[in-house]
């Protein structure tokens, strides 16, 4: 299982993490990206990988 984070303060809502995740695990909301689907997370960090303000944390729990 994985914990995803969103550093709101860092968030630019550029919504790169919503268009590469292959499950679905963000959503933009008030031009933030939010992780309405964590417990689908595959753990690939393909969404760190993309986000240009390194916003986003995955954590394996």
């Amino acid at each position: 299982m994985f914990l995803v984070n969103v550093d709101k303060e860092k968030c630019t809502g550029d919504g790169e993490c919503v268009n590469i995740c292959p499950v679905g695990v963000f959503e933009l909301q008030g031009g933030k990206a939010v992780p309405v689907n964590q417990d689908q997370c595959l753990g690939c960090r393909s969404c760190e990988a993309v986000c240009p303000s390194g916003a986003i944390t995955i954590t394996e729990v």
